[in-house]
């Protein structure tokens, strides 16, 4: 896939969405957790469950010191509570022994590859979160890929329909440029929530219909 269409994509979605830019609203550490919370869940539920924890504990040191069922009771709301809670707890237990304090602000520091690296060590942190983290914590040009990136980039013939969200990752990041990232990953989400679905899209409706084979296909069979 060129450039040019990539940088096409965007175009269009930005004259849909408009252009987002990158500011950051959390720390490091902060985005880390969130992002945990966020997995299979909605984006509502994740930030409900994201401040009942700050509410109930003062510092992310008292969220490591209590008991993880105490974490599971605050963060009920946003689904598999005591996955989650072990997995924040073993995070930061794990940051804590590393690095002698509770805070990321070091990967600001180090390269794309051993910041996400160092990410990925911890239980339930792959990819797709490491990046998350990377992108909307410190503005780096590191593309997740989400179910919305995932499902889009294959109906637009970006990658592969064997290819995987995780195998995704490798191969949609070279296609786009660093400072078009941001802008690409956040609006083909919210293209995928509005538009794109995984049921019923809105393929006569969609901005991106000249670039993409499978909504031409839809509509050439009479749906949308």
């Amino acid at each position: 896939m060129s450039k040019t269409t990539i940088a096409r994509i965007c175009e269009l979605l930005e004259g849909a969405y408009g252009r987002p830019e990158c500011h950051p609203s959390l720390e490091p550490l902060d985005e880390l957790v969130l992002t945990v919370l966020s997995q299979n869940t909605s984006g509502s539920n994740c930030r409900r469950a994201f401040a009942n924890l700050r509410e109930r504990f003062g510092s992310w040191d008292e969220v490591r010191r209590a008991k993880t069922s105490d974490i599971e009771d605050a963060i009920r709301i946003g689904g598999l509570a005591r996955r989650k809670a072990g997995r924040i707890k073993r995070m930061l237990d794990a940051i804590r022994a590393a690095r002698g304090q509770l805070d990321l602000g070091f990967l600001a520091d180090m390269s794309d590859e051993d910041a996400g690296a160092f990410l990925m060590q911890f239980d339930g942190v792959g990819r797709k979160t490491a990046s998350c983290v990377l992108m909307f914590s410190l503005c780096r040009p590191v593309l997740p890929v989400d179910t919305h990136v995932h499902r889009i980039a294959r109906r637009l013939g970006l990658i592969a329909p064997s290819v995987s969200a995780e195998a995704a990752h490798e191969v949609v990041q070279e296609m786009v440029p660093d400072d078009l990232v941001y802008s690409f990953h956040v609006n083909l989400v919210r293209h995928g929530r509005q538009v794109c679905k995984a049921r019923s899209p809105g393929c006569d409706v969609c901005v991106l219909l000249t670039l993409c084979p499978f909504g031409q296909a839809v509509l050439a069979c009479g749906g949308a």
